[in-house]
């Protein structure tokens, strides 16, 4: 009869993988990089949504050297394999974070390290596996060999990510001109000729080459010039994330710098609309007619019932954006496009970088502002006004409707129209593009002629 405990092996001795408790290492390393897991998801969507990249990115790094700290430390107490060796990968990320915390790195700073830590990471990553395989057996290895593979691509994905965005520089260069408006400059394109001259006003995600439909229809009867603000597509990042305001100062330095002459009609799309809103609120002077292409209301988080749950979802994932763009995964956070070719490869390159990612998370930040700003604008005094609304938002966002009316009620010279199309799709897809095109010409028409708008 066998009277040894299940604890014990055929001669008497413990299982080298418990203690005298019979703690399983195995359960201790998945508990502790699980609660790294937990850590991490808490401090980015709880603790620190919205976040600058820095602050994300070291929140992460904190989260996981913690999980790595609790692995030596449990494994030490509890079972009589302890992992010390983890406290050094603990004590890499920690520093990491800190570096990042205590500095702030913005986005050119944070492109050349992210040359520099991938080989670091590598190199973590095989020093652990060697002390891994020798420090445990069992189930232990399997649950720590995934995390090692993670970081591992991790690293390789980083090192893609900066070659792919170092192509989309060189292979997509600026199709117009960088104009200086102080300690930065702006990316203005302009084409054709005729008066007046239409500046198309980017939404969330875009940049000039998203207008490619759009421009290339309107430079055959009047001049428009598509620009991105301060670290969209081709301009240069601002010292700080810019309000409506703000936006607005640059572009009139801009278009006084580039020698283009106002006023000027202004075309907006989803939320270039309330930027152009602020520009006219700002230089009415400036505004000779306005177009809102399913434009965002200045009054969206009260006028839109499900635009607060949203915008915090929202938030929080574009926050997330530049981390993850940053170790390759870019293309996750780029919708692509629907323009012809060249135009739509050159958007999805320069669309999926992290550079992009950021500039969508400060925007999104700063959201809650420019809508405030835009309020200023409460009144266009009878200048043409064209307002589209896109079938699908009209059909599936509740209070749509009622806020492109409030938007419509700018001017009494006005013509509003349903189109059918996507959101993306009035200025992406042929048949929303056109119509864009359209009821941006009509509105030029009848700034030209003194007559007022009519229904089509």
């Amino acid at each position: 009869m066998n009277t040894k405990s299940p604890t014990t092996n055929a001669a008497g001795a413990q299982p080298a993988e418990t203690r005298p408790d019979g703690t399983p290492v195995g359960r201790v390393v998945a508990a502790s990089l699980t609660a790294g897991g937990v850590a991490a998801l808490l401090l980015v969507l709880v603790v620190v949504p919205g976040a600058p990249e820095h602050v994300i990115t070291g929140s992460l790094l904190l989260a996981f050297g913690f999980g790595w700290a609790m692995l030596a430390v449990l494994t030490s107490r509890l079972t009589s394999r302890p992992q010390r060796w983890s406290t050094v990968p603990a004590a890499v990320m920690g520093t990491m974070c800190l570096a990042l915390l205590v500095f702030a790195p913005r986005d050119a700073a944070l492109t050349v390290l992210n040359w520099v830590w991938p080989p670091v990471m590598l190199a973590l990553v095989a020093w652990s596996a060697v002390k891994m395989l020798a420090a445990l057996k069992g189930r232990g290895r399997w649950f720590i060999a995934p995390v090692l593979a993670v970081l591992a691509a991790a690293s390789i994905g980083a090192v893609t990510s900066n070659i792919a965005d170092t192509n989309a520089r060189q292979s997509y260069p600026a199709t117009g001109k960088l104009v200086s408006v102080g300690d930065h400059q702006l990316h203005l394109d302009c084409r054709g000729q005729g008066s007046p001259t239409v500046v198309l006003f980017n939404g969330l995600g875009e940049f000039s080459g998203s207008w490619a439909r759009v421009t290339d229809q309107l430079a055959g009867t009047t001049r428009v010039c598509a620009y991105d603000r301060a670290g969209q597509g081709w301009s240069e990042d601002a010292t700080s994330v810019q309000d409506g305001v703000t936006a607005a100062e640059e572009l009139q330095l801009l278009l006084a710098q580039a020698g283009e002459q106002g006023p000027y009609v202004l075309a907006g799309h989803s939320i270039g609309g309330t930027y152009a809103m602020s520009f006219a609120a700002k230089y009415p002077e400036q505004v000779s007619g306005m177009v809102l292409l399913d434009s965002s209301s200045p009054q969206q988080m009260t006028a839109i019932p499900s635009y607060p749950g949203q915008y915090a979802a929202m938030l929080r994932g574009l926050a997330m954006g530049p981390t993850l763009a940053r170790i390759g995964l870019g293309p996750l956070f780029s919708s692509g496009s629907h323009l012809p070719a060249p135009a739509a490869d050159g958007v999805q390159a320069l669309t999926s970088t992290a550079r992009a990612a950021r500039n969508a998370r400060d925007v999104i930040a700063m959201i809650p502002e420019v809508f405030q700003q835009a309020q200023a604008l409460t009144t266009l005094n009878g200048a043409p006004l064209a307002v589209l609304t896109a079938s699908e938002s009209s059909l599936g966002i509740a209070g749509w409707d009622a806020a492109q009316d409030k938007l419509a009620a700018l001017s009494f010279n006005c013509m509003h129209r349903d189109v059918e199309s996507t959101h993306a799709g009035l200025i992406e897809e042929v048949h929303g593009a056109e119509e864009s095109s359209h009821a941006i010409t009509d509105v030029v028409t009848a700034v030209r002629t003194g007559t007022p708008l009519s229904a089509r």
